[in-house]
């Protein structure tokens, strides 16, 4: 096995990791063949990621540090169910290509291409709303053979997104989750006691988690498994541009691109109160979910603060 790069976080627990992959590598011939070239991020005591190679060729190795086994085991479980239908086309997942539960180890094929979000920043105005349908369609591919209807529970999403807002970095950002707050506690009574559709989701789509090379959309990150609401996914993927500033369309509705909202409404055939209420509300959850941290720009900042103003303006005018 390869060393590592010597810019890790969370060093110790990195190096745990590794001195435990080498003493199982005298016992399990598949591990020898790991070649671990840089670390790509560490999540801090829950995943550590590199590149490298699996006998070989390149791959990716996602090492699970809280509950390797079941974590593991779960994501390469859902790894395995999604490739037979998402290896060929233009939607596809990585390919797995090792589990070691023991070291709560997955490895993945790794593929050639560019995170959408920089894609889209670097293309030219006019052209950025073209890659919107495409990573529309590559969720609704993912999402379609598991979808089904359940008893809604917006107030559970809504306790959840609470206990994170505190965390919001910039106190003057602060009042606007307030008042986000307080119109979702306003949505809740129309959609509590109603179906939803639910799928087994990505869990974290945003447009980074999408590489884009020669008409391919390869989805990264994916084996959560997690049976979620449809407009969870959604409502990440359109939120994480939202406060960043970005509409590729040139407009927005509910603080985010009004053109790709559509292209999700029209993909996955929403009605009305998936169009009107759900999706809405679940951006709001987004929201308050998912707060900015110390140390961004100022102009990171102001987008988010926009992004923030909108959204509100348009939940407030929901009439339920």
């Amino acid at each position: 096995m390869a060393g590592t790069s010597d810019k890790i976080p969370d060093l110790e627990a990195v190096a745990d990791l590794m001195q435990r992959a080498e003493a199982a590598s005298a016992d399990v011939p598949e591990l020898k063949a790991l070649e671990l070239d840089e670390v790509l991020r560490v999540i801090g005591g829950k995943r550590a990621i590199f590149t490298g190679r699996f006998n070989g060729r390149p791959a990716i190795h996602r090492f699970y540090m809280d509950e390797p086994r079941a974590y593991a085991k779960r994501d390469w479980e859902e790894l395995n169910r999604t490739w037979p239908y998402m290896s060929s086309g233009p939607y596809r997942v990585n390919r797995p290509l090792f589990h070691y539960p023991d070291l709560g180890l997955i490895v993945v094929k790794r593929v050639s291409g560019k995170p959408m979000l920089e894609a889209v920043w670097q293309s030219e105005k006019e052209d950025r709303a073209a890659f919107m349908p495409e990573a529309v369609k590559w969720l609704r591919h993912y999402t379609q053979p598991t979808e089904t209807r359940r008893a809604a529970r917006a107030s559970s999403w809504l306790t959840k997104a609470e206990k994170r807002m505190d965390k919001q970095a910039f106190a003057r950002l602060r009042p606007m989750l307030a008042s986000l707050q307080a119109e979702l506690h306003r949505l809740v009574p129309a959609l509590d006691g109603q179906n939803w559709r639910i799928a087994i989701s990505h869990g974290d789509f945003h447009p980074n988690n999408l590489l884009v090379a020669d008409g391919i959309l390869t989805g990264i990150d994916t084996g959560g498994s997690a049976r979620l609401p449809i407009y969870k996914d959604m409502a990440r993927f359109l939120a994480h541009m939202g406060r960043r500033g970005l509409h590729p369309s040139e407009t927005a509705r509910f603080g985010v691109d009004a053109a790709t909202f559509d292209h999700f409404v029209q993909e996955f055939e929403l009605d009305a109160v998936e169009r009107e209420i759900w999706l809405p509300f679940m951006i709001g959850i987004e929201a308050l979910l998912r707060v900015e941290t110390a140390g961004l720009s100022r102009s990171r900042v102001r987008r988010a603060q926009m992004f923030f103003e909108t959204l509100l303006d348009d939940l407030r005018s929901i009439d339920v």
